[in-house]
């Protein structure tokens, strides 16, 4: 793991969820939850199921859009963002559910993470000649070092329909990281694995965060692993905030204690 003396140091807000409502009906998702999301930090958003992090996500980059409140990407108010325009910002995510295409290799799969950076047109990519081959090429470049990084280079022209689980959590991770986001939302980045590929993704997390200065938002529901990677972390109960501050601070919380341990309040 990286050594956390040379780590990048936290600087300003880059994100910030203000006073965040979503409804479902007669299910209240989200109930004014404010959050600011730091440049080169590790944030993790916890909570028991149902609390609302998955949805605080999915307004984040665009899936959802609140009845209330308002985002700001930095600086800049983006209160109807759309997915696609987020992607374009710099704000790429994974999913609780691995959503590749399974028929396809590795390589192509994490390629598709490419396609907002690339500036020819569809005509070009089809005829795959002059200016549109460079530019694949150069993407392709990327898209290898991004596959040493994650030390998945024996599956790169396997389809990922074949791979282990954990195997294709690292494609899913790398498919967002070749997007080059500043932001990169992670939903339940381990859920499903063994001790040993929690492990090899908690290193990868850490060396995106130290090498690459992405700044990290996830989920994680295993403490263990929130408490050693996390700069910060904020806790959601029944859509509302109920802490925010050092992993340590927030473990001791009497409020986070009582939503784990389902404490009568």
């Amino acid at each position: 793991m990286p050594d956390p003396t040379t780590r990048k140091p936290i600087g300003e807000t880059i994100l910030d969820a203000d006073a965040i409502s979503l409804a479902f009906g007669g299910i209240q998702a989200l109930n004014g939850v404010s959050l600011a999301i730091r440049r080169h930090e590790i944030l993790a958003i916890i909570g028991p199921n149902g609390a609302g992090k998955t949805s605080l996500l999915n307004v984040i980059n665009g899936f959802y859009h609140p009845q209330r409140g308002a985002l700001t990407w930095k600086g800049v108010p983006r209160r109807r963002m759309r997915p696609h325009e987020a992607a374009a910002l710099g704000i790429s995510r994974t999913f609780q559910n691995v959503a590749l295409f399974r028929g396809m290799t590795t390589l192509d799969n994490i390629m598709t993470g490419r396609l907002t950076r690339m500036r020819r047109n569809l005509l070009w990519q089809a005829i795959h000649i002059g200016p549109a081959e460079k530019e694949e090429l150069e993407h392709r470049r990327y898209v290898e070092r991004i596959i040493d990084f994650l030390e998945i280079e024996a599956i790169r022209k396997v389809p990922v329909g074949q791979l282990a689980y954990g195997l294709q959590k690292r494609v899913e991770l790398a498919r967002a990281l070749a997007m080059e986001p500043e932001l990169l939302l992670l939903d339940e980045p381990m859920a499903g694995m063994n001790v040993e590929e929690k492990e090899d993704m908690c290193r990868f997390i850490l060396d995106v965060n130290d090498e690459f200065g992405t700044t990290i938002a996830l989920i994680e529901h295993d403490m263990g692993v929130v408490m050693d990677i996390s700069d910060r972390v904020a806790v959601l109960d029944y859509g509302r905030k109920i802490a925010d501050g050092p992993p340590d601070t927030v473990r001791a919380d009497p409020a986070v204690i009582a939503a784990y341990l389902g404490v009568e309040r």
